[in-house]
């Protein structure tokens, strides 16, 4: 983060198209942008851009006085899901000569372009503006040389063919802002790379674009599928109730084991008190949904194992391959997490699947303390991810 003489001297350069200063401390659509605009960096500065709250265009100071709450709503923005992929930011508050100023400071992304509400923000000089096509396509050919993450990299052997463009069609509709698809008049090669789900330089799907719209992911990936069993007691050697091999594009991955999980659940009337009764369920659904969405989305899709969801008679175990990523450990789970898989939690975002980043283990395990079951137990080691999740009692 900057030093105090180094954000003095950014507050007084008033040329500089890394800096965006704003009155504003409620204003959540211009901090996006901005923040937005930075995570592309469309200039390639390679080095962050600053938005400054409580800074004239001018460069004085307005004399703000920085909240507790603001800063909790500036570090929101990271999370709420509006700006896709999901920036890298740090938030900081000084205090000056003149007043205080919040500081966001943002990371260019190695997974541009990066959109705010559907849009492309860039920044053009000293002034944000949406990206036009040649724009975009000059963020989207930048990706291919920065993309770290297994999803983001060409599938080599996925071309146009093996892809359902129905769906890519409807998620487009969910992902990009309405007016912008309206104007658009770009291939459908392009408007795949634009969502980091097409490599142009090697004209083949990603392995998110493969996953997501693929008519047949499991070919090229062989471990993109949930083993379902459903066991009559308490040991994996019993005979299974019912089993599958559940695969296919995500989206129907995830419609048939919301559908299968709805039928496992099974609501009885219980006392609540001695002049009470309440239909509860053995388990919260949307507790073990949560858990479910957090191991697709978190998973080693270069892993030939397939995440595993398995219901035995007091508990439901769901393992899921590769362990704790980047800077998420055994220690800080679940407070801090890092995304293996950005362009796949992007898509789930806009596909409803999930509504915030990073509070799904803490929702679901506030919504198991609702409903009367212990807490979900988790277990860690180097090739996997393993979730308990035991039946409510009484």
């Amino acid at each position: 983060m900057l030093t105090e003489e180094r954000l003095l001297e950014v507050v007084s350069d008033l040329e500089a198209d890394y800096i965006e200063r704003t009155e504003s401390i409620s204003n959540t659509d211009k901090f996006g942008q901005a923040i937005c605009a930075f995570a592309n960096d469309f200039p390639n500065h390679c080095h962050p851009g600053y938005l400054l709250i409580g800074v004239k265009d001018n460069g004085h100071l307005s004399g703000l006085e920085v909240t507790d709450q603001l800063l909790k709503n500036l570090g929101g923005i990271r999370s709420d899901g509006n700006v896709l992929p999901q920036p890298a930011i740090n938030v900081a508050k000084y205090c000056l000569n003149g007043g205080e100023v919040a500081v966001v400071e943002v990371f260019p992304s190695d997974l541009p372009p990066v959109r705010y509400k559907g849009r492309v923000y860039i920044r053009v000089g000293p002034r944000k503006a949406i990206a036009n096509e040649q724009e975009e396509r000059v963020l989207s050919e930048r990706r291919v040389a920065l993309a770290r993450s297994f999803d983001a990299r060409p599938c080599a052997e996925a071309f146009m063919d093996e892809l359902a463009l129905g769906q890519f069609d409807a998620y487009r509709r969910e992902a990009i802002d309405p007016e912008t698809i309206a104007a658009n008049q770009r291939s459908i090669e392009l408007q795949l790379a634009s969502l980091r789900l097409y490599d142009p330089q090697r004209a083949c799907l990603t392995h998110a674009g493969i996953l997501l719209f693929g008519k047949n992911p499991r070919f090229f990936l062989p471990g993109a599928y949930v083993q379902f069993l459903r066991l009559p007691g308490e040991d994996l050697t019993d005979v299974p109730f019912d089993q599958a091999e559940i695969s296919g594009d995500l989206t129907s991955v995830l419609r048939e084991m919301e559908g299968r999980l709805r039928l496992l659940i099974q609501t009885t009337m219980r006392q609540t008190s001695t002049l009470e009764e309440k239909l509860l369920p053995d388990y919260p659904e949307w507790a073990v949904r949560e858990l479910l969405m957090n191991a697709v989305m978190h998973r080693n899709y270069d892993s030939n194992s397939p995440i595993r969801f398995y219901a035995f008679s007091n508990h439901i175990e769901i393992q899921s391959p590769g362990g704790l990523f980047g800077e998420a450990t055994p220690e800080n789970f679940p407070s801090r997490n890092s995304y293996r898989n950005p362009v796949i939690a992007e898509a789930m975002k806009s596909l409803g699947f999930v509504n915030r980043f990073g509070y799904g283990v803490q929702r679901a395990q506030s919504l198991l303390a609702q409903n009367g079951n212990p807490p979900a137990e988790f277990e860690f080691d180097q090739h996997s991810v393993l979730v308990k999740v035991y039946r409510r009692a009484g």
